[in-house]
Order: structure tokens, then C-alpha cells, then sequence
């Protein structure tokens, strides 16, 4: 019995909470959510639930942690003196790639909204919002609407570029899905009609941060007098 519980106690030593994340981290990117099971954790690090729950209690947690850990490896704060636009557009492509290397991170941070992780993304996006001079009144919505578009179109291109219909050739399905639209019925799809060039030969980072652009360009005019706007004639 000693020796077990010795054994025991040097499994638990050499764990640590970031060997537990980057092991739970390799899980999701291989297996995905539902396959991220303490006893899969614990059969991969060689130890037993026990020793794993002694540094994170549960499944939830775990997952909040090891999202904070893929988005922070890849988002940084901005360097002083930076162009809000800049900043905001790094931290945009840093948000993508982050959910593009690892799926699930998008579908966790959609799923729960508030957690400590989206906090630090509206505090770091809100900033950059404020340093645009913002009015005080619209710098809530402008940093909601910034976060929205981020955490839910670069989500929405990770999962699409590996859904099953996304396993071959990219241009290959491009072109099937631009034929597919140009054979709509132009009564009931006209404009999806005209799209199907663009549709053909777009690339995901460039729409994404043009998408990222025209709500800037928007927020360029949230702090204007009305008499420099220019108005339709």
C-alpha cells in the first residue's frame, strides 16, 4: 500500500497545469469536444483522474483554460503607439488563426460568452474602440458589434474549412459551389447571381478583414460633426 500511494504521489509531482492544458489541447485539436474526458486526459498523461482534478476540477473549467491558452498564443496586446485600426485588425487575424488552428476554440467561446476569456477579448477590442474616439454613448455597441463579427465569422470559416464536404481541393469546391449558384433560378436569387465570380476566387483572411474594414470605415463616422458627413444627394 505505501508504495502505491508513493507511485501515486510522484505521478501527481510531475504533473503540472500546463502539461494537463497542452495535453487537453492536443485532445480537442485530434478528437474534438466529445472525446475530452478526464479519463482520456488521464490515459494519455499516464495518471488518474485524481491526480488531473487536483489542478482542474472539471471538464468546464478545463475547457476555459485551455481556450485562454490557444487564444493567448496567438493574441498579444497591442505595442504602444500602435494605429487603432492596426490593432484591432492584428487582433482580428490573431482571433482567426487562433480558431482556425483549433476548431473547437471558436464553438467554446460562442458557447459560453461570458467566460474570463471573451472578457479579455472585449477589453482589449473596447480600448482600441475608445482610442478611436468613439462617442462614449456607441463605444459598447461598436465593441459588441467588433467581437460579434470576429468570434462569429471566424468561427464560422473554421468549421467550414473542415467540414466534410471541405476535405479536397479548396478551388475545387469553389467553383462547384459558384456553378451551383449560377444556376439558380434568377427570379427568386438575382443577387446570389451576380456573386458567383466572387464567390469563386475570394479568400477567406481577406474577406474577413475587409469584413473587419467596413465596420471601421463605420466607426470613422460615429465621431464626425454632422456638418463634415457626407450626406446622399
Amino acid at each position: 500500500m505505501a508504495k502505491t500511494v508513493k507511485n501515486s504521489k510522484r505521478r501527481m509531482d510531475a504533473l503540472t497545469l500546463e502539461r494537463i492544458v497542452d495535453a487537453a489541447i492536443e485532445l480537442l485539436d485530434s478528437e474534438g469536444e466529445n472525446r475530452l474526458t478526464f479519463r482520456a486526459l488521464a490515459a494519455r498523461l499516464e495518471t488518474g483522474h485524481g491526480a488531473i482534478q487536483w489542478y482542474v476540477p472539471n471538464k468546464n473549467e478545463l475547457l476555459k483554460t485551455a481556450t485562454k491558452t490557444a487564444v493567448s498564443a496567438v493574441v498579444t496586446q497591442a505595442s504602444p503607439g500602435t494605429a487603432p485600426h492596426d490593432a484591432i485588425r492584428a487582433l482580428a487575424l490573431g482571433l482567426f488563426n487562433a480558431m482556425d488552428a483549433h476548431p473547437w476554440v471558436g464553438r467554446e467561446l460562442i458557447g459560453s460568452p461570458w467566460q474570463p476569456t471573451m472578457l479579455w477579448i472585449f477589453e482589449l477590442i473596447g480600448r482600441q474602440v475608445k482610442a478611436l474616439r468613439v462617442s462614449s454613448d456607441k463605444q459598447f455597441t461598436a465593441t459588441s458589434a467588433l467581437v460579434t463579427y470576429i468570434i462569429g465569422a471566424g468561427g464560422r470559416e473554421s468549421a467550414n474549412s473542415r467540414a466534410p464536404e471541405a476535405s479536397g481541393n479548396r478551388q475545387e469546391l469553389l467553383d462547384a459551389m459558384a456553378t451551383v449558384w449560377g444556376h439558380l433560378d434568377p427570379n427568386e436569387y438575382w443577387f446570389t447571381r451576380t456573386m458567383t465570380e466572387q464567390l469563386r476566387r475570394h479568400d477567406d483572411r481577406e474577406e474577413f478583414l475587409a469584413g473587419i474594414n467596413l465596420i471601421l470605415d463605420g466607426l470613422e463616422t460615429t465621431h464626425l460633426p454632422l456638418h463634415e458627413l457626407e450626406l446622399p444627394t
